[in-house]
């Protein structure tokens, strides 16, 4: 282990802990679901990658440095899938939106009793996304 190696694992370790406490702050904070989701998603994978990578830094075997490294890569690849699918249930099952947020686009589009999304718009159907006031 080098002094180099070490000042970088130490400074992503403070990166990914201050990502990881910017995600748990924006889970308090926020006022809806959905942007506690894109809170905790953004800054939490971030904040963990950057915590798993400082390990692969600091590891002295190769086993490690993959597994962290394969860690890090199964979060990128599966949390926004989760949020996307989390985020869907929330608004099937009715789950309102802030009252601050300006534009829904999936209003109307969405049948609720199929869980289905319209493939395109009734030729009755305004073509812009309704602003919401």
């Amino acid at each position: 282990m080098t002094p180099v190696s070490e000042i970088i694992a130490g400074v992503m370790i403070l990166i990914g802990s201050l990502f990881v406490f910017v995600a748990a702050i924006g889970l308090v904070r926020m006022p809806d679901v959905y942007i506690r989701m894109h809170a905790a998603t953004k800054a939490g994978t971030l904040g963990s990658g950057l915590l798993l990578l400082a390990v692969a830094v600091q590891a002295d075997t190769l086993d490690v440095v993959l597994r962290a490294v394969a860690a890090v890569l199964f979060l990128i690849a599966t949390t926004p899938v989760a949020a996307h699918l989390l985020g869907r249930a929330a608004y099937l099952s009715g789950v309102p939106l802030w009252k601050g947020t300006e534009l829904d686009e999936l209003e109307g589009k969405y049948d609720r009793g199929t869980r289905t999304l319209a493939g395109h718009l009734p030729d009755d159907a305004p073509h812009e996304p309704t602003r919401r006031s």
